[in-house]
């Protein structure tokens, strides 16, 4: 016998699980949606630059980087920290200061990378200084960099240092130093506020005394360029940001008034050398003295060397004077290109082609090809006392090596597949937990 009012229960009971299960159902699409459109995200990763055709790249400042006040006398110096990358700014004049509080047997370098926005107008002269002063205001060391030949702006990073060392009366002992920057070159160039990238290191010192003077000799001569197949690689927009190559041959695609960033591991005894290639135009007349600059960086983004070349709408290479092999006591040597060569780890390759290389020739891009040699053994490194800041600063490391080659994951493209493929797994992953939330949410609906 059926109870009265049965059929109306169990087509109620029904009811609400149908409910319950459109309600489940709706969070799971809900779900599915949202991991769908995570997963669409991280395949696509970056998109385009949005930027106008000839318009220079921003430049890619460190992530994390802390912004610092610069001070106008020594008096009101804010302090900056080994290991540590700042943001500040440099403007059309004056002096700014930066403290550094050392110890007494920690060399420390900073490094000041000035960013010119696009359109400003820069003479050859024009540039940035930077010097480390102790307290009593004696120069520990000073460095200018400019624009050159070029006449672009772009960032341009010199360095500054507190070396220790027995054969140096200054700058010696632990204590307040203090970091000077100020704009150098001609009164008619534009008086904007530079946005400026500090990067501070420290070196520890060795273990045992080392070498008092440099290398005596090196192989100087210019070496044969890299040739065979070039691989695709883009530059990056800053030092944070350079991608990875090594020995080979290198392309991409350039436009006036980009500057694109490479880093190359050259560990302790190698040797670099390197030279760029711009392809010739389409069409377009004249000459543009100083289009293409070749610049050369090492691990603490001090200024090493560059190399210059005219266009004149052909084909035109510069390449950098020879540097010598990588070693500890090439600080010690007389030339700046001896004495910048004195860590390894990570060297930077930096290339700028100027802006006004586009009123002759037009917006481009144009074809850039970037040649890289490492010759030499790695070596066993010093045998320091301690560690750096940042750490590892002065290795190479084995992703470093992997980084550097054709196939390794450093340029764009390469990152975009290894996205695609982290991704494609990921989505595995979430497409398997929501399978089961789906099942769990089936049996639970139809419990009720």
């Amino acid at each position: 016998m059926v109870r009265r009012g049965a059929g109306r229960w169990a087509a109620a009971g029904r009811s609400r699980r149908d409910r319950r299960g459109r309600c489940l159902s709706h969070q799971l699409a809900v779900r599915l949606a949202v991991a769908a459109a995570a997963l669409c995200l991280a395949a696509a990763g970056p998109g385009p630059s949005a930027l106008a055709a000839g318009e220079a790249d921003p430049y890619a400042f460190t992530d994390g980087a802390r912004s610092v006040t610069e001070a106008t006398s020594t008096t009101d110096a804010l302090p900056l920290e080994p290991g540590r990358t700042y943001r500040s700014s440099l403007p059309g004049s004056g002096k700014l200061y930066y403290r550094l509080d050392l110890d007494a047997t920690s060399t420390a370098y900073v490094s000041a990378t000035a960013v010119p926005g696009a359109g400003t107008t820069v003479a050859a002269t024009d540039g940035l200084r930077i010097s480390v002063r102790d307290a009593r205001g004696a120069s520990c060391s000073s460095q200018a960099a400019r624009f050159g030949p070029s006449r672009s702006p772009h960032p341009v990073a010199a360095w500054g240092a507190r070396e220790v060392s027995s054969g140096r009366p200054l700058c010696q002992g632990a204590g307040s130093y203090y970091v000077l920057v100020e704009r150098v070159g001609a009164k008619a160039s534009s008086s904007d506020t530079w946005p400026l990238e500090l990067a501070v290191v420290s070196e520890p010192p060795l273990e045992r005394a080392g070498a008092t003077s440099a290398p005596g000799s090196w192989n100087s001569a210019s070496p044969e360029p890299v040739a065979g197949q070039a691989a695709e690689r883009a530059g990056g927009a800053g030092f944070a940001a350079a991608s990875t190559v090594g020995q080979g041959v290198w392309r991409t695609r350039i436009r006036p008034g980009q500057t694109f960033f490479y880093k190359v591991p050259v560990d302790w005894g190698q040797q670099l050398n390197a030279g760029v290639e711009l392809g010739s135009s389409s069409g377009g007349s004249g000459y543009v003295n100083g289009a293409l600059t070749l610049s050369l960086y090492n691990p603490v983004r001090g200024f090493v060397e560059e190399a210059y070349a005219g266009y004149s709408g052909r084909q035109t290479s510069a390449a950098l004077a020879p540097v010598p092999p990588v070693a500890h006591a090439n600080r010690h040597g007389f030339a700046a290109q001896v004495k910048g060569m004195r860590f390894a780890g990570l060297h930077y390759l930096v290339v700028h082609l100027a802006a006004q290389t586009a009123d002759s020739f037009g917006e481009g891009p144009y074809g850039l090809v970037l040649r890289v040699r490492v010759d030499g053994t790695a070596q066993p490194g010093p045998d320091y006392a301690g560690r750096s800041e940042p750490g590892q600063l002065f290795e190479v490391t084995a992703h470093d090596r992997a980084a550097a080659t054709p196939a390794g994951a450093a340029d764009g493209s390469a990152a975009l597949r290894a996205l695609a493929v982290g991704g494609i797994g990921a989505g595995t992953v979430l497409l398997a937990v929501l399978g089961a939330w789906t099942v769990l949410a089936r049996r639970r609906a139809d419990a009720l």
